[in-house]
């Protein structure tokens, strides 16, 4: 850390207006002067499952105010990227610059958000960077099936595991029931280790209501978490997942109900177009006091 003023560390939530739901992140908005120890140090005394660190944007990525640099960290690591906290960071700005387009650098690419405001309320979109879904090893689910004390037959056929990516690596798995999903008690340590060696974020387990309706949770023991209330990189990766499988037909918007089971209810849309491969998920934010 080259400063030795300690950096302010504001505190939003995303994917709800309520401050005591959806997923908190810290942010810290002029992160320029703090190495990534600092950054870490700072994002594991915030405790949330992220922390986003702005900083100068790379010459000609956009406006001043409009373009930064935006880096992700976890209790214990890097992220790549981080969706809900991207969407926290665009509206903790827009509070400041007003609502519009912003434009940040991250690890996994370039990502756009745009913030609009409507009767009261600022809600970003985030466009992810290019998708890709991949096939997930029988092994690998049956490790995971293991760590999450799930059996073969808690699984809905209809919608097969996958490793599914929009800047983050996630795998997908589809519970039969809502209960099944709501029942979660897993092992942390052996699931972090499966995840460590697929290199993923999170694992997504979702179940479907509906054509377009889905409950998701996100346990992420890599970051130090046992769960994500509300995750914006899993809900982009899902997206493609749905598309790739056919589930639904673009344009369509999905609705993703995630964090019910903890006490911290959030909203996530999905939105699918025909002509672009990229996923755009959009939600609320609020600053928690």
């Amino acid at each position: 850390m080259t400063t030795h003023q300690a950096p302010e560390v504001l505190r939003y939530t995303a994917f709800s207006t309520d401050p005591a739901g959806g997923n908190p992140a810290g942010i810290v908005l002029d992160a320029g002067g703090l190495d990534d120890q600092t950054r870490l140090a700072i994002a594991a005394e915030v405790g949330y499952s992220e922390s986003a660190f702005l900083s100068a944007a790379p010459e000609g990525l956009g406006e001043p105010d409009r373009a930064y640099t935006l880096r992700f960290f976890s209790p214990l690591a890097e992220v790549s990227f981080c969706g809900h906290a991207t969407v926290a960071t665009a509206v903790a700005l827009a509070e400041r610059v007003g609502p519009g387009d912003f434009v940040f650098a991250t690890q996994a690419g370039t990502v756009q958000v745009a913030v609009r405001a409507a009767d009261g309320v600022l809600r970003a979109t985030l466009t992810s960077v290019e998708p890709r879904v991949e096939p997930a090893a029988e092994a690998e689910v049956t490790e995971a099936l293991a760590a999450l004390g799930w059996a073969v037959g808690d699984l809905d056929a209809a919608l097969p595991p996958r490793i599914a990516y929009a800047g983050a690596r996630h795998l997908v798995l589809a519970a039969a029931t809502r209960e099944r999903l709501a029942d979660l008690d897993y092992d942390f340590d052996r699931l972090a280790a499966l995840m460590r060696a697929l290199d993923l974020t999170t694992v997504q387990l979702v179940w479907r209501e509906s054509e377009t309706v889905f409950h998701v949770r996100d346990p992420f023991p890599v970051g130090g978490v046992v769960e994500d209330p509300a995750t914006g990189a899993a809900a982009a990766a899902f997206g493609a997942y749905a598309r790739e499988l056919g589930l639904v037909t673009a344009p369509v918007t999905l609705t993703l109900h995630q964090g019910h089971d903890l006490g911290r209810p959030g909203l996530l849309e999905v939105e699918l177009r025909a002509d672009d491969p990229r996923v755009r998920v959009t939600g609320a934010g609020t600053r928690i006091p």
